[in-house]
């Protein structure tokens, strides 16, 4: 019977890749089986998705598969859904089979947080895969079809996006940038279209200087955005949404970006959540089970102030690498590494030829923060696809 120790990786995204990546070059031949599980065979740059969903880039800029990325003679890729995780025998239940595992790496990502409105979870769309943006773009252009068969419904060119996070901002200046050359394919007066970006908490973009902040409101109203600050979603109907102030907005289109939990399946496996992510020890790994390990958009963590980390691909990505110098370090018995998280800096698309970043201890905006933007995203193909993954991707970042 084999002793060599199976590691079993939950999902293929920011922290789940660079994970597999580190163990298959730090770990040495027979010294352990890798077996990656994901539902698709692409992993998806969720940072980018914003662009598809608007219409104003390709899907297939926003994937790669996962056979370029990993050496599958050191890393079984088993391609299903996650059905179940059951610590207690050390077993994943998949959607074809079961995998047994000695070190577990959960990194499934998270779900779209409703926080309980009524209706969201029904009539709402989110940017959360590949699928859900295809569906998000064919649904933009349907309402522009439908409404030159049909011009009293005026509420099929109201377009609401719930959320002014990084998510909801990126989208609403790219939806903004598209409405023009949209209007002019069919047809339609661009005053009637109507862009509303929705937010409860009391600024845009929490984090960023209220300077970016003013600077970046200023940029999107230019372009057509509604801004509707410090005003509650109360919910959401099949004819739009209702405000916490009462009013109505008539809308065929609800678009939600306004919260991340973790996955169902993590709270579903006994660990202790608070919005379905685990508070992780220093290591990275899950209160009682020194062999599991959760990062990414499933883990809490807290910075030096005691406030959570926010769940980003930043630091997924370094959660990742560490994570697996930590599994290496178990097998070995040798000393695990205490995970650091070191802040490279925070920029936001703003649509075309504009952004703000936060970086290198300055402020930055317009162009050169969209420059910032593209180097930020081509140093991620560099870190995951070399050379060769820059040059078929990064023409279009």
């Amino acid at each position: 019977m084999s002793t060599i120790p199976k590691i079993v990786i939950l999902g293929a995204g920011y922290g789940g890749i660079l994970t597999a990546q580190r163990l298959q070059k730090e770990l040495n031949y027979n010294e352990a089986d890798v077996t990656l599980v994901n539902r698709h065979d692409y992993h998806y740059f969720t940072t980018h998705l914003h662009m598809p969903a608007a219409g104003t880039d390709s899907i297939d800029h926003s994937r790669v598969s996962i056979s370029r990325l990993i050496d599958e003679f050191k890393i079984d890729l088993v391609k299903s859904n996650v059905q179940e995780i059951r610590l207690s025998d050390k077993k994943v239940v998949l959607q074809d089979g079961t995998l047994s595992y000695d070190y577990l790496i959960i990194a499934l990502g998270g779900e779209p947080e409703s926080f309980g409105i009524p209706g969201l979870s029904d009539y709402a769309m989110t940017i959360r895969s590949i699928n859900s943006v295809r569906m998000i773009r064919q649904h933009i252009e349907y309402q522009f079809a439908m409404f030159k068969a049909d011009e009293s419904r005026t509420d099929r060119l109201n377009f609401v996006v719930g959320g002014a996070g990084f998510s909801g901002v990126e989208f609403v200046a790219e939806l903004a940038d598209r409405i023009p050359k949209l209007c002019k394919e069919y047809d339609v007066d661009p005053n009637m279209v109507n862009v509303y970006n929705i937010e409860a908490a009391p600024t845009i973009l929490p984090g960023f200087d209220p300077d970016l902040v003013e600077y970046a409101m200023e940029v999107l109203r230019k372009k057509g955005v509604q801004f509707k600050i410090g005003t509650a979603i109360k919910e959401c109907t099949p004819s739009g949404i209702v405000l916490a102030t009462g009013e109505e907005i008539k809308s065929a289109t609800v678009v939600w970006t306004g919260g991340i939990r973790g996955n169902r399946l993590v709270e579903a496996a006994g660990f202790e959540t608070a919005r379905g992510r685990v508070k992780v020890d220093e290591y990275l790994r899950a209160p009682g089970h020194e062999r599991v390990f959760i990062i990414g958009d499933n883990s809490l963590m807290f910075n030096p102030e005691g406030r959570p980390y926010p769940p980003t691909a930043q630091i997924a990505m370094q959660q990742g690498v560490v994570c697996a110098q930590n599994v290496v370090a178990a097998i070995r018995g040798k000393e695990l590494k205490k995970f650091i998280f070191s802040h490279k800096g925070t920029v936001a698309s703003l649509g075309k030829g504009e952004a703000i970043a936060s970086a290198f201890g300055k402020k930055y905006t317009g162009w050169v923060a969209a420059q910032l933007k593209k180097v930020v995203d081509l140093r991620y193909l560099l870190t995951i696809g070399g050379i060769p993954l820059v040059l078929r991707k990064g023409r279009f970042f």
